[in-house]
């Protein structure tokens, strides 16, 4: 298995050219899993997790995302980055705590958010994030420097889908320390490419978390860096497992005709 270091190096290296897709695990058998079908990196998914503890998403605790954390890069020898909400804390010193304790799991990135889960004021003033930003990245060249810190603006998936405010967030954020910037929720290709070149050469992460007709091809022509799915993948499963619970109540069997074969997951699972 290689060294976090090596994890790490190799991490920022994906980073600065090309594009490269970084599925969402939500717990350690889905993370081998996309490990085997040859991703090289893997990225958390706060929601995904969150609802495997029957939890909603922003619902679990620092201690549960630390575990958790720290459980995917035992299992993987791919870089993982956290979503790491909005760092378990509000004011900048317990950002820069949780950044390192997180740092201290092992994790290559780790992306922290602007939101505050206040539906009247849904976003942080910028000021405020801004010095969460630096905070974080101080903690993270305290423990070293090589863990990747991603910035992101949430306002498209808060309610505030102003392109302009998210440009400032991102190229302020970027300023402040941010390795990549991040603004999920975008929709079309002129959003994604002004928010590549607001932040031009930092590399951009794009999320894509529904049936999409861009490519992975048309994506990379926008300049992204990497893609994420966010809780697509989990939302997935989910969704498999409600429609064969919905059959199995109405006392039919065929909801499991797509099940995956049990042979296939022990022969993935086998020790090695």
């Amino acid at each position: 298995m290689p060294s976090i270091a090596e994890k790490r190096a190799r991490f920022h290296e994906l980073h600065r050219s090309g594009c490269f897709v970084i599925p969402n695990p939500w717990d350690v058998g889905s993370a081998v899993w996309l490990q085997q079908q040859g991703f090289p990196a893997l990225a958390t998914t706060s929601s995904g997790y969150a609802w495997s503890h029957a939890r909603p998403d922003n619902g679990i605790t620092r201690d549960m995302a630390l575990q958790h954390l720290a459980e995917l890069v035992a299992a993987t020898d791919v870089p993982v980055n956290a979503d790491f909400e909005s760092g378990f804390a509000v004011d900048a010193a317990g950002v820069a705590e949780s950044v390192r304790l997180a740092v201290a799991t092992g994790v290559a990135g780790l992306s922290i958010e602007d939101s505050t889960g206040d539906a009247a004021n849904p976003l942080m003033p910028l000021d405020v994030a801004v010095e969460r930003m630096k905070a974080a990245r101080r903690a993270i060249d305290a423990a070293g420097g090589d863990t990747m810190l991603v910035g992101r603006a949430e306002n498209f998936i808060v309610g505030r889908p102003d392109l302009d405010d998210v440009l400032r967030r991102l190229a302020a954020y970027a300023e402040a320390g941010a390795d990549c910037l991040y603004a999920p929720g975008l929709q079309t290709e002129a959003q994604v490419r002004a928010v590549v070149e607001a932040v031009a050469p930092k590399p951009v992460n794009l999320l894509v978390g529904t049936a999409s007709a861009w490519t992975v091809a048309d994506i990379a022509a926008m300049g992204v860096r990497r893609i994420s799915v966010g809780g697509a993948l989990a939302r997935s499963a989910w969704g498999g497992f409600q429609r064969a619970v919905e059959l199995l109540a109405q006392g039919r069997f065929d909801g499991f005709a797509d099940a995956a074969p049990g042979k296939v997951l022990n022969v993935a699972f086998a020790p090695r």
